[in-house]
């Protein structure tokens, strides 16, 4: 078994006893996470205008905040664009991830700097919670393909921009560069039949143990 093998399994066993820790008390958990939201965001604009410091309860919540589509929250979102702060959530958003829907055109995600976590852990535990319940990590050992988006971001009044999962390939963790594919340039190809096919050339004769996308 190689080292890394090796730490994948303690590393892993470790996470999945925080999961469970989590997990098996659902409800308690997530009250408190909703508190912690309603309370951070609660001197926004969005919060002022929905009467967050009024908000003690999930019923609360649901009689204050009706459900929407995005062109009803449009309006927040284009004055975070424009480089107002404390609109959705306390100060600028770290990213903006960018996405072509079929409607109502081009849409402007935030991510902000505590959220980006979640975007990260959720695949990266996915991972873990396999090798704790299986014991197997031999696969780490081999070359791993991310399929994602342009790694390239622009800029958006001093906040950057692009494809959620091209931000994401900013936060692969050090100890998956050498096993990661494609190749940056690779990576970086906008067109998606170009890319594909660069995937393969670069791919055919490596040994690939992991396919995520």
């Amino acid at each position: 078994m190689s080292l890394k093998s090796f730490a994948a399994k303690i590393f892993a066993k470790t996470v999945r006893k925080k999961i469970q820790a989590w997990s098996s008390k659902p409800v308690e958990v997530q009250e408190k996470i909703f508190n912690e939201l309603i309370s951070k965001a609660k001197d926004t604009s969005f919060g002022k205008d929905h009467h967050f410091d009024h908000i003690k309860t999930h019923a609360d919540f649901v009689e204050k905040v009706p459900i929407r589509d995005y062109e009803d929250l449009r309006a927040y979102v284009d004055k975070m664009v424009a480089g107002e702060e404390d609109i959705l959530w306390p100060g600028k958003p770290l990213y903006y991830a960018k996405t072509s829907g079929t409607t109502s055109g081009a849409k402007y995600i935030p991510i902000t700097k505590e959220s980006m976590p979640t975007h990260i852990e959720a695949a990266r535990n996915a991972i873990l919670c396999y090798i704790a319940e299986t014991g197997k990590a031999k696969f780490v050992n081999g070359k791993m393909i991310f399929l994602q988006g342009s790694p390239e971001l622009t800029e958006k009044n001093g906040v950057k921009l692009g494809r959620l999962s091209g931000i994401v390939a900013h936060y692969v963790p050090g100890y998956l560069q050498k096993n990661r594919m494609p190749s940056w340039e690779t990576n970086c190809i906008d067109d998606w039949e170009t890319k594909v096919d660069a995937i393969v050339e670069e791919t055919r004769d490596l040994n690939m143990t992991v396919i995520s996308g």
